[in-house]
């Protein structure tokens, strides 16, 4: 997998995927920047959608005012708006898919781009060390909701909702777990590593 993509036309498709804590904005950027990727965050694409005024955004924005979750089909829509605008597709997906029918309908937008997940990366970290991070991130930022019991409440709420999908992503071979712990630097280099033993 160069950094020109790895499908025929250039196109790539990364996910990241990884609990609270486990350092994935950060690599996520390093990720998009040493890659030639567009980091395509959810809610960086819903708050640009509501600012905007866009007809998603207006129909996100009173879902949302009025407590509810954001259908599937807004933020497919909110991707495949992204999508359009490059040629070839080359994204790194991030907190999207959360479902497997998140990550079906991304599959069937993806083909009509001749496009694919190439690798859904999922940043492994145990409990204890996620309980560590969070907590000394709750204390610098003065967060004193955030204690241990809802950290470890946060952590089985991720796993509950993202083992189906790395099963989904395991069955079509996509699915690679990198260690998440060390220095920014070396968990880096593990998902360069990942991803080059994927090349075409």
């Amino acid at each position: 997998m160069s950094a020109q993509g790895t499908g025929a036309n250039g196109a790539e498709v990364v996910l990241l995927m990884g609990p609270p804590g486990a350092g994935k904005g950060t690599q996520a950027n390093l990720l998009a920047e040493a890659r030639g990727l567009r980091k395509l965050s959810t809610g960086d694409m819903l708050r640009s959608h509501v600012r905007d005024g866009t007809e998603l955004g207006v129909k996100a924005k009173r879902v949302m005012d009025e407590g509810g979750l954001v259908s599937d089909d807004i933020i497919i829509g909110m991707v495949a708006a992204e999508l359009d605008a490059m040629e070839p597709v080359r994204v790194l997906l991030d907190g999207f898919p959360r479902t497997p029918g998140q990550a079906e309908a991304l599959d069937d937008l993806l083909a009509g781009y001749d496009s694919q997940v190439d690798a859904a990366i999922e940043l492994v970290v145990d409990d204890a060390e996620l309980v560590r991070r969070l907590l000394g991130r709750a204390e610098a930022e003065g967060r004193s909701d955030d204690n241990e019991a809802t950290i470890r409440r946060r952590m089985a709420v991720y796993r509950e909702q993202t083992a189906p999908l790395v099963d989904h992503y395991e069955r079509k071979g996509k699915h690679v777990s990198v260690d998440g712990v060390g220095t920014t630097a070396a968990v880096a280099a593990r998902i360069a590593a990942a991803l080059g033993s994927r090349s075409k």
